[in-house]
């Protein structure tokens, strides 16, 4: 199944257990917490990890993901009920009612097609204020991050609230235009096999600086790493940081 790890019930407390909450979050967080108390939209919210992390900050935030299963989830939390959850895609954002949009685990490199990616920024642009601010991350294409995702290098065993062990791999099937195609095998302890296959987008920062331009934002910053290091010398990312002009 596509995206199976977000649509699938099973796979999801998998996701869940296999991605707590990381410096990766500390760095969105950090980000947020720079405008007080601002309404928040997080664009592909998954399971709600950030979104409850923001409320428990003091910020609004309505989570928007079109995954039923991961809202499912998310909603099951402790806290979930002082966020806004609405299943859907970017399409449906209202205009001007944000003051910061997140988009995190680079869900920005989820829209592969150019024209997809383009509509995605314009009604991310849409939905905030003026001076609102856009924040997200992508992997950086030098980093060339892909050539770990095989059965050796990306084997591993993932806990569940249970006590139960997962045995999970990922490898790569397609590598064309910037564009790298891949599948997540899953083994249960009952034996069951399950599979999630997915497309992403490794764009390099030109492409980023341009397509951000293009919306209609100022690009304040793109961060190469977690604590803020220059592109080239990070984690392998761009941390992008832009303004609706």
């Amino acid at each position: 199944m596509r995206h199976a790890e977000f649509r699938e019930p099973r796979l999801v407390q998998v996701y869940d257990a296999e991605c707590p909450w990381s410096r990766e979050d500390d760095f969105f967080l950090a980000v947020v917490n720079e405008t007080p108390g601002s309404r928040v939209l997080d664009l592909g919210c998954g399971t709600g990890r950030l979104a409850l992390g923001l409320i428990a900050a003091g910020h609004e935030v309505t989570g928007v993901d079109p995954a039923r299963a991961s809202l499912e989830a998310a909603r099951a939390k402790p806290s979930a009920e002082r966020v806004t959850w609405i299943e859907g895609t970017s399409s449906i954002l209202p205009a001007g009612s944000f003051d910061v949009a997140v988009m995190t685990s680079h869900v920005a490199q989820f829209f592969v097609g150019d024209i997809e990616w383009a509509g995605a920024l314009s009604d991310l642009g849409r939905s905030l204020v003026p001076g609102g601010r856009l924040v997200f991350d992508s992997r950086d294409p030098q980093a060339r991050r892909w050539e770990r995702w095989n059965p050796v290098d990306s084997r591993r065993r993932i806990m569940l609230p249970d006590g139960r062990a997962v045995s999970a791999w990922t490898e790569v099937t397609a590598v064309q235009g910037g564009a790298v195609s891949f599948t997540h095998h899953y083994i249960f302890p009952d034996g069951e096999r399950l599979m999630s296959t997915a497309t992403l987008r490794f764009r390099t920062e030109e492409l980023i600086r341009s397509s951000v331009e293009a919306a209609g934002f100022a690009i304040e910053a793109i961060y190469g790493g977690w604590n803020r290091e220059p592109v080239g010398v990070g984690d392998g990312e761009f941390l992008v940081i832009a303004r609706r002009s």
